[in-house]
């Protein structure tokens, strides 16, 4: 196929896919003696599973380092596509459903808690835990995950109301300066509440709030608290990182 029809087909535009092909994330088969791209179905194959990966939020780098290793399986990725897809469907069912019944609360058809108002918004777990282990090392996610999965259903429930506290006081402080007391207090339970789940150092946890900036995914969900809570938070924890450390 050529490369305008790969692109109605697969509904990118050309321009994405000579990009494809300039960072060597997806090359043609061949190209004709004139410079046209010619696809093969394996390369067809390949865009559709590039474009899961970028449906989940990865970037295009890492897409590339994964597609490339010796030992990358697209059956098992397919796999793991569809538990993640599947995972990502039922957490936007429960936001519909909380939705649902807001607007309902709105109209005075019924009655809400305001812990009603938060179910289905799951901002404690992590999607990315690959690239967790990678800047990280296994240490800590596995820790993590071993006393996570220990936890009964309520116990889960209450841990994820707890961090979503935090990160809703958090949000409140976020127009003032991220080294007052409060807000150092407010950062120090969020370190405390992570090493209950593992040993984050401090160093760790200094490079966990600059994620929360500059990985757009971070910064999207954590800024649903309030926008520019990611940046405060990366600030707040690099002050009390460095206050330990002088």
């Amino acid at each position: 196929m050529m490369v305008k029809e790969v692109a109605e087909l697969s509904g990118i535009s050309v321009r994405t896919l000579h990009h494809y092909d300039e960072i060597g994330l997806l090359h043609p088969s061949r190209t004709t003696e004139a410079g046209y791209r010619v696809y093969s179905d394996e390369d067809i194959a390949l865009l559709q599973q590039i474009l899961f990966f970028r449906e989940l939020g990865f970037p295009l780098k890492q897409i590339r380092e994964i597609i490339n290793r010796p030992d990358f399986n697209r059956l098992e990725a397919m796999e793991l596509h569809h538990k993640l897809l599947l995972d990502k469907r039922a957490r936007l069912e429960r936001m519909i459903e909380t939705l649902e019944q807001t607007m309902k609360h709105e109209k005075g058809e019924i009655s809400m808690t305001n812990q009603d108002k938060f179910a289905g918004f799951d901002f404690g777990s992590n999607p990315y835990e690959q690239e967790a282990r990678e800047r990280w090392g296994d240490k800590a996610v596995a820790e993590s995950n071993e006393k996570l999965n220990k936890l009964s259903k309520r116990e889960q429930g209450d841990l994820e109301r707890e961090m979503n506290a935090i990160y809703r006081k958090l949000a409140d402080l976020r127009h003032g300066s991220p080294s007052t007391e409060e807000a150092q207090l407010a950062v120090g339970e969020w370190y405390q509440l992570l090493n209950r789940l593992g040993s984050y150092s401090l160093e760790a946890f200094k490079g966990l709030g600059q994620m929360y900036v500059e990985d757009e995914r971070f910064t999207r969900n954590i800024d649903r608290f309030g926008a520019g809570l990611a940046v405060f938070m990366r600030d707040a924890m690099t002050e009390y990182v460095d206050s330990r450390q002088s």
